[in-house]
């Protein structure tokens, strides 16, 4: 049988079994090389006050959620987009 992907999916190389990571949609385990990682930077304080206290020289702490997602949610969510062949073999500008 043809074989899809040069790297079967995932950004393992020879480094054998990875850990599992749980998907933030589905809670579906997924090996960690293979799920779709986003991190998003998270403010506790409103846009609004933020503005406010920053002009005023606060400093305002904002820290990174990160959401791991299986590829079936990741491409329902809109995450990923799903590539042609030809697109698959290069790797995408970010």
């Amino acid at each position: 049988m043809a074989k899809k992907r040069k790297s079967s999916g995932r950004a393992k190389g020879g480094a054998g079994h990875k850990g599992s990571v749980q998907c933030s949609r589905c809670g579906r385990l997924v090996p960690s090389d293979k799920a779709k990682k986003f991190t998003k930077t998270v403010s506790s304080v409103e846009p609004q006050i933020a503005r406010e206290l920053r002009q005023q020289g606060s400093y305002i702490p904002a820290h990174r959620t990160t959401a791991y997602y299986c590829v079936s949610c990741a491409v329902h969510s809109g995450k990923v987009h799903i590539r042609d062949s030809k697109a698959r073999k290069t790797i995408p500008a970010r």
